[in-house]
This record gives structure tokens, sequence and C-alpha cells, in this order.
């Protein structure tokens, strides 16, 4: 074992009993980012090439700042974002709604699918939407000025970003100044504030203490921003089209109903990410 292989075993256990829910993956990931390697080449750093920048970010990361915001990336399904203070960190858990506007995408028959994202953040959601279903045209919508700007650098670093609209402004009342795309849509997709206000001190202190507030709490339920959704979705949406939006996986068994047939809805209906919990909804819009 060379020193960087020692130094990340004992930065595991520090990692560990700080209560680091990912200990290993993160010595390694912290490791990888100062001494410029990937995780499988730790073992190729020499003995004299040790940084000891590694234990300042290791001391970063046992105060639960957030690994991203440490190395400055997220890695969401095939990209590789830029990320850091103001913005939300995308998590593993909604590269598997993502898989499902994908699949649906792909579905339909239409040749240039119009998508538009809500509440984008870092913008991981349209940037791996425009990546992976090619002819497709991605609105993002993001209201933050901080959340924004990261989004801008993301669009812009894109080979997409021909196909990727950033708009800044509300995502409760995206386009109410754009009639022209009123029923135009054929997919809207959310990754929205969810969290109840009365769940504040439940929060991990990743999310708590270094994500914007804006994109975790949505009123004493959790569910006021998916209700404002769920009315754009049903001016945006084309006959048939299906809106996709991630929630708690406690908020299974209410988001659903939220999508109501008197609404103009069908098909609304819960799905299981990778690790079989309620994660997010799907809805269709009636076709009259």
């Amino acid at each position: 074992m060379n020193l960087l292989l020692a130094e990340v075993a004992q930065a595991t256990q520090r990692l560990a009993a700080a209560g680091v829910p990912s200990p290993r993956f993160d010595a390694e990931e912290l490791a990888a980012y100062v001494h410029d390697v990937k995780r499988g080449e730790l073992h190729t750093v020499a003995d004299a090439d040790f940084d000891a920048r590694y234990w300042e970010a290791v001391s970063r990361r046992e105060a639960r700042e957030p690994l991203q915001h440490i190395t400055g990336r997220a890695f969401f399904r095939y990209l590789e974002l830029q990320v850091g203070p103001g913005v939300f960190v995308p998590r593993p858990e909604t590269e598997s709604v993502v898989g499902w506007a994908i699949d649906a995408l792909r579905d339909m028959d239409v040749a240039e699918p119009l998508v538009v994202d809500l509440c984008t953040g870092s913008g991981a959601i349209a940037l791996a939407l425009a990546q992976e279903v090619p002819r497709s045209r991605v609105h993002a919508v993001e209201l933050s000025d901080d959340a924004y700007a990261w989004a801008r650098r993301n669009v812009d670093a894109s080979p997409d970003a021909s196909r990727i609209e950033l708009i800044q402004g509300d995502a409760t009342r995206a386009f109410a100044d754009r009639p022209e795309l009123t029923g135009q849509f054929d997919l809207v997709i959310s990754n929205p504030p969810y969290i109840p206000l009365t769940e504040w001190e439940y929060v991990a202190p990743e999310a708590r203490d270094h994500d914007p507030e804006l994109a975790l709490f949505s009123g004493e339920d959790g569910l006021d921003t998916i209700r404002g959704i769920e009315r754009v979705a049903a001016r945006l949406l084309r006959p048939g089209g299906v809106v996709v939006v991630e929630h708690a996986d406690t908020q299974g068994g209410l988001v659903p109903w939220i999508f109501r047939e008197e609404a103009g809805w069908t098909d609304a209906a819960d799905h299981r990410d990778l690790n079989n919990r309620p994660r997010f909804a799907t809805a269709r819009r009636a076709v009259l």
C-alpha cells in the first residue's frame, strides 16, 4: 500500500465517525481530486507526490460540507457539471426520474420533442435530456440568481447548448407571458423543492446547511411548488403530453392525487427509484 492509500484509509475512518454516508467513496474522490487522477489510479501516486492539501479537503468533508462543493463538480448520468454554493447539488435518485422521462420521449412519435425542465438548478435534468434525446428542444427555468448562474455555466459548456433555452423566472408561472407555447410541450419535468418546513431539523447537514433553502422547502406539507407545477403543466402540455415530478419518499401516496382527472389528467401514477422507494409521480394530459 502506498502512502496515499494509507491516508485514504485513515480519512475513511474519520469521515465514517463524522456520519458521512459514503465515507470510503468520498475519501477516494477527494484524494483523486487533490492529486488530479481517477479514483482507480490512486495506487499510482508516488509517495513523494502526496499532497497535504488532501487533509484540508477531508476536514471540510468531515464538517459535512458537500463533497461536490469541495471538488466543484457533480456527476449526473453521463454529465460532469460545475456546482458550488448557491445551487442544489444533483442527487443520484434523480437519475431514475430522468431515465423514465427519456424512455417516455423516445416512445413518442415526435421528431423534435419539446421539453421544459422547471426548477432546473444546475441544469442537470435539462442537459441530460438534451444529451440523450438528440433532437429534443429543451427549455429550462430557474428562479434563483445564484443557481441560474451555475446553470448558465453548465449550459454554455455543453455541446448541446444550441438546443437549450435557459430562462430565469418562477417555475410556477413559467411562460405565462408566451401564449404561443401554451399546449405545445411534449413533456414537463421537475425536481422541485418538496421538503415540509416542519422537517427542517431532520434534513441532512449537507443539504440543510449548504443547499439553498429555495431548492429544499415548499410550504407546510412540502407540496406547494408541486401544486403550482401541476397548473403550469396543465397549461403547457399538448393533449397526450406527460409530466414527471420528483418528490420525497414519504409523499408517494399524495402527489399523484394532485393530478386529478377532473383537472384533465389521466394515468396518474407513482414510481419507485433504484432503492425501491417512492420517488416520482407521472401523469398524462387527457386527449379530448
